[in-house]
């Protein structure tokens, strides 16, 4: 129930209608370089050095700083000479591009890609499909050509989830004890960042990253070094081709593109293939079982509306269609962040 306060002076009405200024500001911030500027300076710099050194006008960046004071992603010290800006901790953790943890590529997809599909929100409730055909002039039924239109949007991509894995990987890979799994398959593996955290945490443990044949052709070039050899590759579609035989596929962020009849043929073809012992890993964010959160989930739901097939599910229906496909032991960990992990076994 709301409180008097709160329909006296819907506060929490306001903070949601100025969410898209906020990330707006941490995107332009990123993408014109303040935190990386503010990391390699040897202290704090005024707005007018910033924007000199940035190419930007004076009093647009001075604004977009102190916005960024208030956002705590910025902090700032008032001398005589006027005010002057360093980084916070998580800034430099987090948005500056020579941070292992940088996140500097998921914000820029989410403030090229994802803010311009979610325009057309209300069409997708609507509609009950994906937008890529309003947003991109593509065919709503074959989301991969869309979401891959051309290499450069293919390579954004790529680093995006790479940023994700950097924060979130270790801790769906560690949420059971993987070790006896020494044949691993990563489908739809990508640019190899989740591939990286398993061999990192199970030194005995090889892992192929299967997936189509120009991501596989720019994960070589650009991701995953040539003298790593505990990765390898497969190219193919594993809906339409063959699936090799493995002790553990990981599916990490897969399924909840797919409606559950997609799901269903992907986990059955998989159960086959597995070799008995062995298992699948699921890497999703989980929704509570009535569905009331948690927010990302839900957010995440509707972004799948927006951009894919699927939607997020709950534990219980993750386990439904890993028990129909034939799977059992199916064990669930919440890791008390973004994803989770569901592990069924053969």
């Amino acid at each position: 129930m709301s409180s008097t306060q709160d329909l006296d002076y819907p506060r929490i009405l306001f903070q949601y209608n100025n969410g898209f200024l906020v990330s707006k500001i941490m995107f332009t911030a990123c993408e014109l370089g303040v935190f990386d500027l503010l990391l390699e300076s040897e202290g704090p710099l005024s707005s007018d050095a910033i924007a000199e050194r940035l190419g930007t006008s004076i009093s647009g960046m001075e604004r977009l700083l102190d916005a960024c004071v208030g956002l705590k992603l910025l902090e700032v010290e008032i001398k005589s000479e006027g005010a002057f800006y360093r980084n916070t901790e998580l800034s430099n953790l987090y948005l500056a591009k020579s941070s292992p943890k940088s996140q500097y590529h998921c914000l820029m997809y989410y403030s090229k890609t994802v803010c311009f599909c979610w325009q057309y929100l209300t069409d997708a409730v609507r509609d009950g499909k994906n937008q890529y055909e309003r947003a991109f002039g593509m065919s709503s039924e074959d989301i991969f050509g869309a979401l891959y239109r051309s290499e450069e949007e293919m390579i954004k991509f790529m680093y995006f989830l790479n940023a994700f894995w950097s924060i979130y990987g270790r801790d769906v890979i560690a949420a059971f004890d993987l070790s006896p799994f020494t044949v691993i398959y990563d489908l739809g593996g990508c640019a190899g960042g989740l591939a990286q955290e398993c061999i990192s945490l199970y030194p005995k443990s090889t892992v192929t990253i299967y997936d189509l044949p120009k991501v596989v052709q720019v994960a070589k070039e650009r991701f995953v070094p040539p003298d790593e050899r505990r990765i390898t590759f497969h190219e193919g579609d594993f809906f339409k081709d063959p699936i090799p035989e493995a002790d553990l596929y990981i599916l990490a962020r897969i399924l909840h593109d797919w409606a559950d009849d997609k799901c269903m043929q992907l986990l059955t073809k998989i159960y086959k293939a597995c070799k008995p012992g062995g298992g699948v890993l699921l890497v999703e964010t989980l929704l509570n079982e009535d569905k009331t959160g948690p927010l990302e989930a839900q957010l995440f739901s509707l972004m799948m509306l927006v951009q894919a097939e699927g939607e997020e599910r709950t534990p219980t229906e993750y386990s439904k269609l890993l028990t129909a496909a034939g799977f059992r032991e199916i064990q669930v960990k919440k890791t008390g962040k973004l994803y989770d992990a569901v592990l069924g076994r053969k």
